[in-house]
């Protein structure tokens, strides 16, 4: 099966240091992937490298069959790429509601997003977004007096009113309820039945829960890839990752 996004090579280096080195990366389409790694290992690097806030030093990154490696965010966006930040990025004084209308695939701009006449079909796909993950009756209030669970779960909703192909996930349950958590964990489970996601996760608990194949970098490089029950009894992964070394 053809890969979804395809990294090759990726290196990148910032004030002398690299950060990624040489790195081979893949995702299929319609695959959950867990990336696991501990402080420093390039995760984020990696997700910032895809959305194309950085430039490599070196490599490619594919997607869809198309090369997008130096594109420009909002290109990669139109593509089909979305990202999550691990602090959500919302506008405050606007209405839930109003958060994903100027989410949606082709309405950047939030000015003049609001003075357009929204069609049926635009405004079928904001509530959809909304009850998919349970605020549809909180749509007409500020984003600001959301909780913190709240304010993840509709940056979820906005990502998936832009209909991306490809959602990539930093740390969204950070900050949570253990109850949040579940529930957050459940809500990508959903959006992976029919969407590619890429999550990076500290918290083990939401890892086992919902991990199908997980990604261990290190250093910048690729240390581990399979199952997670394969990942974490390799040995190089609980050396590195763990602080534990296999018992002998």
């Amino acid at each position: 099966m053809a890969s979804l996004l395809d990294v090759k090579g990726l290196t990148v280096k910032v004030s002398g240091y690299t950060i990624l080195e040489n790195l081979d990366f893949s995702i299929e389409e319609n695959e959950l992937r867990v990336l696991l790694g501990p402080n420093g290992a390039g995760k984020t690097t990696l997700i910032c490298m895809i959305t194309g806030q950085y430039k490599p030093y070196a490599g490619s990154i594919s997607f869809a069959g198309q090369d997008i490696t130096g594109w420009p965010p909002d290109a990669i966006f139109q593509k089909g790429i979305g990202r999550k930040f691990q602090v959500p990025n919302l506008f405050e004084t606007l209405s839930v509601f109003d958060n994903v209308m100027v989410s949606l695939k082709g309405r950047r701009k939030v000015f003049s997003t609001l003075f357009q006449t929204l069609s049926a079909e635009d405004s079928d796909r904001i509530w959809e977004a909304l009850e998919f993950v349970g605020l549809a009756d909180k749509a007409n209030e500020p984003a600001d007096t959301l909780s913190h669970g709240e304010r993840q779960w509709l940056e979820l909703a906005m990502l998936i009113a832009s209909d991306p192909k490809l959602l990539l996930l930093d740390e969204p349950t950070t900050g949570m309820s253990e109850e949040g958590k579940r529930r957050t964990a459940e809500l990508i489970e959903r959006i992976a039945r029919s969407r590619t996601v890429l999550l990076v996760e500290h918290d083990m608990h939401i890892v086992r829960q919902i991990a199908k194949r997980v990604t261990v970098l290190h250093q910048g490089q690729r240390l581990a890839e399979g199952t997670l029950a394969e990942v974490m009894n390799n040995p190089a992964v609980r050396e590195v990752y763990l602080g534990k070394r296999r018992p002998q």
